[in-house]
């Protein structure tokens, strides 16, 4: 059912982007245990499967219920637009063990039977000790199922929230939440977010009610890799005792630009492309279907830095691309002239 969020100002006074690689984590966690959508991630789950092997992530999957929130010392509010793993994990071990039992038990309850269960009654006994084990738990999967594709993945999420910016920036939050999903909509000062997930939006403090309020004037936006096409949710996490503000509202939804995760290696370019561009320059322009970084674009095609960055320049110098800074990070992407010659190849 749709979740509802209403903003006591009439609307977000401050819309946010924001990356976070330890949601990504969470995220990743769960597309290894539910059930694909018409084949999404299917090729990656073929890339993990030995390295998911190796883990055992029942615990983390026990604080996943299909509706109902995960804890959420387990997934802090990104506190910058870029956060680092590290940071955020220290940000986990640091949790005070009687926050932590109150958001294993709210967990645990979402799923019948949870709390009563060895597993369940183990992380209620000892909560400082399931901050510690779970934080190494979140520490090892972001190793093995993540950190492989960051450079990528992170260059992709930025490229999404440089695309989203302008957007934001032209038309302002309505337009702005209105083009991330066909589940969203603001309107009159109320987000309103449509299930269309299996596990609901009762995420991070909420728990699969219809309607929820906040006195808050902030919105954090989160693009995600894992969601899933269909993955969008939005929340507003209750604020914590002593705290003088209430945590930012947030909306996370599928970045653009994840096909080449979740598509088998294709042929390369178009034969009719590559003779007129050359081989290794035509790979690049067709990649560029969304904005990428030199560092993405290298990981993801297996090519050098060295020659995805000489590639890039020499498109750039014949019209076909364009480049602008976001961040720390130079962003490429197709010019009208080099959609036309990809697209018509």
């Amino acid at each position: 059912m749709p979740i509802h969020i209403r903003f006591a100002e009439g609307g977000p006074l401050r819309c946010r982007f924001a990356v976070s690689p330890l949601w990504e984590v969470r995220e990743a966690v769960r597309m290894l245990g539910r059930p694909l959508r018409h084949g999404h991630g299917l090729p990656w789950l073929r890339r993990m499967a030995t390295a998911a092997a190796g883990l055992d992530l029942r615990a983390l999957r026990l604080l996943m219920p299909d509706r109902g929130p995960v804890p959420a010392f387990l997934c802090p509010q990104p506190g910058g637009p870029f956060s680092v793993i590290d940071d955020e994990l220290a940000q986990v071990r640091g949790t005070d063990p009687h926050r932590a039992y109150a958001d294993l038990a709210r967990s645990l309850a979402a799923t019948p039977g949870a709390a009563d269960a060895p597993p369940g009654r183990a992380l209620l006994e000892d909560p400082g000790r399931a901050v510690r084990d779970l934080a190494d738990l979140l520490e090892l999967a972001w190793r093995a199922l993540v950190s492989p594709d960051w450079p990528w993945l992170q260059g992709l999420l930025e490229a999404d929230i440089a695309f989203h910016s302008l957007h934001l920036a032209d038309g302002g939050a309505e337009r702005l939440i209105g083009e991330l999903h066909p589940r969203l909509a603001l309107v009159r000062g109320t987000l309103t977010v449509r299930d269309g997930t299996d596990e609901g939006n009762g995420e991070d403090g909420g728990d699969g009610e219809e309607s929820r309020i906040t006195a808050g004037e902030e919105l954090l936006v989160v693009p995600s890799v894992f969601v899933g096409p269909d993955g969008v949710r939005g929340f507003a996490p209750a604020r914590e005792p002593g705290s003088a503000r209430p945590k930012a509202a947030t909306v996370v939804y599928p970045a653009r630009g994840t096909g080449g995760l979740w598509t088998e290696p294709g042929g390369g370019p178009p034969q009719a492309l590559a003779a007129l561009l050359g081989r290794g320059r035509a790979t690049v322009l067709a990649a560029l279907a969304e904005p990428a970084t030199t560092t993405a674009l290298a990981q993801r095609l297996g090519l050098a830095p060295s020659s995805v960055s000489a590639h890039l320049s020499t498109l750039r110098g014949a019209g076909l691309l364009t480049s602008y800074r976001f961040g720390h990070q130079v962003l490429y992407e197709r010019t009208p002239l080099g959609i036309a010659l990809a697209e018509a190849a």
